[in-house]
């Protein structure tokens, strides 16, 4: 696939991150090297490289989509605060496909849970 500017930068961004960039962080990011850049652009490459599969969509309810790197790994999300965590459970691919007794592309795993953060403002009585 030949990138054009904005798609390599964006891509270059999402896969050294250690974090999860929303399309706004992407935005601030690339605007720092090219100025021009439109918000409409960025998501529109945003687009482009997860249909391609060089990004991953991370959509939580709640929250704006979040954008990460391709390698397989899973998630776990805050319900309180909305943190995404990567995590690396055991691959569920044959249990799944021996359980559903078809073939399928590829499965999304986000465990929610409440963040030891949230917990202890819970704890202390400062998030009611």
């Amino acid at each position: 696939m030949c990138m054009t500017k904005y798609e390599r930068e964006i891509y270059r961004l999402i896969t050294e991150s250690t974090g999860h960039m929303s399309a706004e962080q992407v935005f601030h990011e690339v605007k720092n090297i090219y100025p021009s850049v439109s918000l409409a652009t960025i998501y529109n490459n945003l687009n482009k490289l997860s249909d391609a599969g060089m990004i991953r969509k991370i959509s939580v309810e709640g929250s704006p989509d979040r954008y990460d790197r391709p390698a397989k790994h899973d998630h776990m999300v805050c319900r309180r605060c909305g943190k995404l965590m990567d995590v690396q459970f055991r691959d569920l691919t044959d249990v799944l496909k021996s359980q559903m007794n078809e073939e399928f592309l590829f499965y999304d795993l986000k465990v929610y849970y409440i963040c030891p953060k949230c917990r202890r403002k819970e704890e202390d009585g400062t998030v009611r």
